[in-house]
């Protein structure tokens, strides 16, 4: 064992979201940080491979415009952003139908209604949650009772044809959570975000946007390749038997990683989603919108490339389906023919070009579910990321700031 004597004010285990925002806010503050990443590059859980002309998201991922982590840390338009449409069609039996944000498109919602799709009920309780979290503070709505989101959106009647054609499919793709038992107040917090803001892609990949939060630290921060097997009393052990010295540590990985190397840490339970990407002819949707399931075959499904062209090459067409829990590519004839159903083509010809089970892509988040924890753990030691506060963009990167701050405030530096 070897111990390097180069010492670092902090140390920070892992490079995803929640450990780039920590060890940015840290920098800022003079402190020299070293970012441990043990993979090949910048991102965690969110990553863009390219392979063969083609784009592919480690799972279907996409960006909300409206985190305020987001925008306090990056330029918007350097991530060169494009929009879906503030709309998702549902596959039903009955036909397609269209669901729109209603504080945006509220004519959608009365065409529906017309359609004898839902009740004046659940139209009102549509709208009264939708106003509610568009309009109230967000403090007001973290202080509000809490229950599971199943619950939550019984209490405000709705439990017709817009919860089973709408907004149940869309939450359990949101939340990979099918029973819908995740937290009212993550619930309200999220669809306050989507009507605050707009959903989008980066022209290069979601991975784009780790990668931007990377060039904002100082040169050589993150170190590659540097796995880490334990913590010391005086920093951290790699798996090269090399010993680093540090007066704080920051775990900044996943839940399971962060578990392992800190044994007494409580972790929640996690979801799993496997996302199957096909190269298609051509679009079998010719807009960039999120198509649903009534019948929840799949989770969710888009053509990324509708959004962002360069997420295929020319003449080819890019289309992801996500579906929950570890699957592999036995599952994917089935798949196939329920997007060939929801999508009304023939996909005989889609060519599966990958697929990504991805293990604990988001916190299981039930009441009860604190929006934020303290990271600090013990005397020199501190953990965050998103199954520290919500299992989100914005979560992670809140969590990092949480961490940077406690590190600051804690007269170890």
């Amino acid at each position: 064992m070897t111990c390097e004597r180069a010492r670092s004010d902090v140390i920070v285990v892992g490079a995803g979201l929640a450990g780039l925002a920590c060890a940015h806010d840290l920098s800022a503050a003079g402190q020299h940080v070293r970012v441990l990443e043990a993979s090949d590059a910048v991102g965690g859980r969110m990553r863009t491979d390219a392979s063969d002309g083609f784009l592919l998201d480690r799972g279907f991922q996409v960006l909300n415009t409206s985190y305020p982590q987001l925008r306090r840390r990056a330029e918007l338009r350097d991530l060169r952003l494009s929009p879906f449409t503030p709309s998702v069609l549902t596959h039903t039996p009955q036909g397609r139908l269209r669901y729109s944000d209603p504080t945006r498109r509220p004519r959608d919602i009365a065409l529906l209604a017309r359609r004898g799709r839902h009740s004046v009920r659940d139209g009102a309780g549509l709208a009264a949650q939708s106003l509610l979290a568009a309009l109230a503070p967000a403090r007001a709505l973290k202080g509000r009772a809490e229950r599971t989101t199943s619950d939550e959106l019984g209490r405000s009647g709705i439990k017709g044809d817009v919860l089973e054609d709408f907004l149940h499919p869309f939450l359990a793709g949101v939340f990979l959570d099918d029973r819908l038992e995740t937290s009212s107040r993550v619930f309200h917090m999220v669809w306050r975000s989507f009507l605050r803001g707009t959903v989008t892609l980066p022209a290069g990949g979601i991975g784009a946007v780790p990668a931007y939060l990377a060039t904002r630290l100082p040169p050589g921060t993150v170190r590659f390749g540097s796995p880490v097997t334990q913590l010391t009393t005086g920093g951290v052990l790699l798996a090269d038997g090399q010993e680093l010295d540090t007066s704080a540590v920051v775990v900044a990985t996943d839940a399971e990683t962060a578990s392992r190397l800190v044994p007494q840490l409580t972790v929640p339970p996690t979801r799993t989603v496997t996302t199957y990407y096909y190269a298609a002819p051509h679009s079998p949707l010719k807009e960039p919108t999120l198509l649903l399931d009534s019948r929840r075959r799949f989770l969710n499904t888009c053509v990324p490339s509708q959004v962002v062209p360069g997420y295929a090459p020319r003449g080819q067409a890019l289309v992801s389906a996500s579906v929950l829990g570890a699957h592999t590519s036995e599952g994917s004839p089935a798949l196939r023919e329920a997007l060939a159903d929801a999508y009304g083509t023939d996909a005989s010809g889609w060519e599966e070009i990958a697929h990504y089970t991805i293990r604990g892509a988001l916190p299981a988040m039930v009441p009860p579910w604190p929006l934020s924890r303290p990271t600090r753990i013990g005397t020199r030691l501190y953990v965050c990321g998103d199954h520290r506060a919500t299992g989100s963009v914005q979560g992670a990167l809140a969590s990092g700031a949480r961490a940077a701050r406690e590190v600051l405030a804690s007269g170890l530096l």
